[in-house]
């Protein structure tokens, strides 16, 4: 299996709708491939979080920092007219 085929069948991997088969084969790629192991690892973490739906307060200057930044962002990807 290579990582692309991994990651075509990630989502039957994670709900558990994968036949048999396909699910020791993609056990089987995990266990030598590090990198489709991270992406799960990412995805199932992701998937929890938003599940949890908190609320993360950041800190003022964080909150102000991170906004900055995108205001930023944005106005250097603006065309100028």
């Amino acid at each position: 299996m290579k990582c692309t085929d991994f990651l075509k069948e990630l989502n039957d991997f994670l709900d558990g709708s994968a036949d048999t088969a396909l699910m020791a084969e993609l056990k089987e790629h995990m266990t030598w491939c590090y990198n489709c192991k991270v992406v799960l690892d990412t995805t199932k973490h992701t998937i929890q979080i938003y599940k949890q739906n908190e609320v993360y307060e950041l800190p003022d200057n964080v909150r102000s920092r991170l906004q900055s930044a995108i205001l930023e962002k944005c106005r250097k990807s603006k065309p100028q007219s």
